[in-house]
């Protein structure tokens, strides 16, 4: 698996705090939930990323239906 890159990102300390709620309900850590929510803009914005083989491992093999 590639290694994942490394950011310095910073926020308005309202707006960690928002999304530090958000992942606590959803029970993700804040990382896990603003990489969510960026995947969530990506879809919305037609920009998915391209398949790797870590989120081809998290789905079933389509082709054995």
């Amino acid at each position: 698996m590639p290694e994942r890159k490394k950011i310095l990102l910073r926020l308005d300390p309202g707006v960690y705090e928002a999304i530090a709620r958000w992942a606590a309900d959803d029970l993700r850590s804040v990382n896990a939930q603003l990489e969510y929510a960026l995947r969530l803009a990506l879809k919305g914005a037609g920009r998915e990323p391209r398949r790797t083989e870590r989120d081809n491992a998290d789905e079933p093999d389509k082709s054995s239906d």
